[in-house]
């Protein structure tokens, strides 16, 4: 794929964050993901791509914008074909709260090879570069911390997994208590969260537990630029949602491997922060009517990663929702 891509990619999670951000701290999640999907949708619009939304807002009846199934992009002859996963506001309850670890995300890769995963939970374990191959979801808890600590040259006390706190959870914190580990909560933000653990410096070791499927495979799009690894296994609440599977080919207890959630090594993931978290930071409002941004473009088949700071002149952009 073209490499440019990434780069021109990023004005398109630009667009969502510094739309959502106006929102930070107001309570009103709702008000925060349609300005993120505002300010997304438009900016597609200027990328020279033939993409299909594959993982977005919701079926074709519930979301205006960004739907499953929308195509996005300027949809010329020459144009390259792709699947895009996209959450313009991950951590929608982070922003309207005003808490750490919200981000506008986008992952894309050549057409068919992203999983179109069910909206639906996903047990994950997730790990940075040096813990790759040392990992399995269906090992006990206590026996990854284990191998991850090793790979990590230090000791099980000093490793940090890090968990949605949600009462489903309680008893794999237990676990992780009574291996010896050390255990750091989050509220929202699944994929900015297994991220953090293939980024130095932000002493977070493994991410472990139950959040959603769809974030699963936009994280493995990232980890694959990384040199990361997650795992992940679908988890159905209802006899519906099983039959559901069922009928898209997805066994439950099957465990999805990178290859199963992102096919072949083309794919590009990038993520603008909306609020400061362990991997970026989050949009601020300068004055003089400028705003402030943090983004992490990256591309698997070369494997750069680029951290970008931008300056917005707010009013020269009138293609950006406010």
């Amino acid at each position: 794929m073209d490499r440019n891509l990434a780069i021109n990619l990023v004005r398109v999670t630009e667009g969502a964050a510094l739309g959502a951000a106006r929102w930070m701290g107001r309570r009103d999640k709702e008000a925060a993901d349609q300005a993120g999907v505002d300010g997304m949708r438009k900016m597609f619009d200027t990328i020279d791509i033939k993409g299909t939304v594959i993982i977005g807002e919701g079926e074709k009846d519930e979301a205006p914008m960004l739907y499953i199934g929308e195509q996005v992009g300027a949809w010329e002859e020459a144009d390259m074909e792709v699947d895009i996963a996209v959450d313009p506001v991950e951590g929608t309850t982070s922003v309207a709260n005003g808490t750490p670890n919200a981000i506008a995300v986008i992952a894309m890769a050549p057409k068919g090879c992203l999983l179109n995963a069910p909206s639906y939970y996903m047990d994950k374990i997730a790990v940075g570069p040096k813990a790759r191959g040392k990992i399995d979801i269906n090992w006990p808890v206590e026996k990854n911390l284990q191998n991850v600590a090793k790979a990590l040259n230090k000791s099980i006390e000093d490793l940090t997994v890090t968990v949605i706190d949600r009462p489903r959870h309680k008893d794999l914190i237990q676990q992780c208590i009574d291996a010896g580990a050390r255990v750091k909560l989050f509220q929202d933000g699944d994929i900015a969260s297994a991220l953090a653990t293939a980024v130095e410096g932000t002493g977070v070791d493994i991410l472990m537990g139950v959040g959603g499927a769809p974030e699963g495979v936009i994280t493995a799009a990232a980890m694959k630029c990384m040199g990361g690894e997650i795992q992940g296994k679908l988890v159905c609440s209802t006899e519906e949602q099983k039959q559901q599977c069922d009928r898209l080919g997805l066994d439950t207890d099957q465990v999805l491997y990178m290859d199963d959630l992102v096919k072949g090594n083309e794919a590009y993931f990038v993520a603008t922060g909306i609020t400061h978290g362990d991997m970026l930071k989050g949009v601020v409002y300068a004055g003089d009517d400028t705003a402030k941004t943090h983004s992490i473009v990256m591309r698997s088949e070369t494997g750069t990663i680029r951290f970008v700071e931008a300056t917005h002149k707010l009013r020269t952009k009138p293609d950006y929702a406010y």
